[in-house]
């Protein structure tokens, strides 16, 4: 335990511990790593083991698969692209991804995939950063045959193997047709994804390059990228998997060897980084910082508003929000804030003990980090349990509710 300052209550404090600790004592959580902020106070908590049978401890230095978490830091590359004129908004993005040019559209988002009319008009640069370019992961359209379709050539999660390198994958998207017209609808991942290939062509250079230069050396980021190097690998715990019907401990990811210990042919923008508390605690801090650091600005005080308040109409957010709604049971009410910006969920209505204005989303692997412009608090929780159970979910749902109640 960690702290300075006084933006917290040490009953408050305590308590979140307990809370925390009663997970890991569970047993179905084997080991976590917890930082909040607020102004200039830092609290770390790190409980439990890498293992789920034992071994080293957690530390505040474990680096952690962050899953859906990255969307909110990969998205700065495009936001940086944004600042320098490189790209703009509303630009079709046809000369970097002619993949993506001339795109047909479903008759019917569930409808048969020969069946489709011409785009009305071409995929924009907004339409990728607000997730409503036309496809992605569609909770109801489950059982439609574009879904089916768009797993079979672009999802490469842990049962299904590594992406290939981005122009095969930009190939084989370019195949489907789109689920819904070009800024219709909100839907999950893929803008992100393609957001990624985005930044690399403009720049010429690999997504981390550009990120790497831009955004996380001048933040001090130095544990956050797409694979962990032998040097560091020790620090990566396995990842686990529980098996929904027994909580057995089921390996996802093993850290020597496994998927994160090599730089992949097709580095992630959606889900692919790796990082730790106190990188990530960096980078929320400079949202809140309205794109400062210290002194030094990275990004502008426009390019953080635009990624951090709401983006979507009232017509995409009713969708998104009954999307979420028919499935939060499953994860402990996670996806329920309403809104969202650019590469992250923004909170618009009340729903928890959270306030209206907090930024940031969750992962796969048991991560989440957001941040509280009202209340100037981060919490960035890591575990490595993925969401194959609602044991992390749990987890970290309360951990939110637990943090709030600690704010002085």
């Amino acid at each position: 335990m960690m702290t300075t300052g006084g933006g917290f209550s040490a009953a408050g404090l305590r308590r979140l511990r307990e809370v925390l600790a009663r997970h890991v004592d569970s047993g179905r959580i084997p080991g976590l790593v917890a930082l909040v902020g607020r102004g200039e106070e830092t609290h770390v908590e790190a409980i439990g083991t890498m293992c789920h049978d034992g071994g080293a401890p957690m530390s505040r230095d474990t680096i952690f698969r962050m899953a859906s978490t990255s969307k909110p830091v990969t998205v700065a590359a495009s936001m940086a692209l944004l600042d320098d004129c490189r790209l703009r908004l509303d630009d079709p993005v046809d000369p970097w991804l002619p993949e993506l040019a001339d795109r047909r559209v479903l008759q019917r988002p569930d409808g048969p995939l020969e069946d489709t009319v011409p785009a009305r008009r071409p995929i924009t640069v907004r339409d990728l950063l607000t997730s409503t370019f036309g496809l992605g992961t569609d909770f109801e359209l489950l059982h439609a045959p574009i879904r089916a379709a768009t797993f079979e050539r672009t999802d490469y999660g842990v049962a299904s193997g590594p992406a290939p390198e981005p122009d095969e994958w930009m190939r084989r998207l370019g195949e489907l047709p789109l689920s819904y017209q070009p800024g219709q609808r909100w839907q999950y991942d893929l803008a992100n994804e393609v957001l990624g290939v985005l930044v690399s062509r403009v720049t010429g250079r690999p997504l981390e390059t550009f990120l790497r230069e831009r955004v996380l050396d001048p933040l001090g980021m130095k544990d956050t990228a797409f694979h962990v190097p032998a040097g560091k690998i020790d620090r990566l715990p396995p990842l686990y998997g529980p098996d929904p019907r027994t909580g057995e401990f089921l390996v996802w990811d093993e850290a020597a060897g496994g998927r994160s210990s090599r730089p992949p042919a097709f580095q992630g923008a959606g889900g692919g980084l790796v990082s730790t508390v106190d990188d990530y605690h960096a980078y929320f801090r400079m949202l809140l910082g309205h794109g400062m650091h210290g002194t030094e600005r990275i990004l502008s005080r426009p390019a953080v508003e635009l990624m951090t308040t709401n983006r979507l109409t009232p017509e995409q957010q009713a969708a998104r929000t009954a999307m979420y709604g028919n499935i939060a049971h499953l994860a402990a009410g996670q996806g329920q804030h309403g809104g969202w910006g650019f590469g992250m969920a923004v909170r618009t209505h009340r729903g928890d003990y959270a306030p209206l204005g907090q930024f940031g989303w969750d992962g796969g692997t048991g991560t989440t980090a957001y941040a509280d412009p009202a209340g100037r608090v981060t919490g960035i929780l890591l575990t490595q349990v993925g969401m194959s159970t609602p044991d992390s979910a749990r987890l970290i749902h309360d951990f939110w509710t637990t943090l709030y109640q600690a704010i002085a």
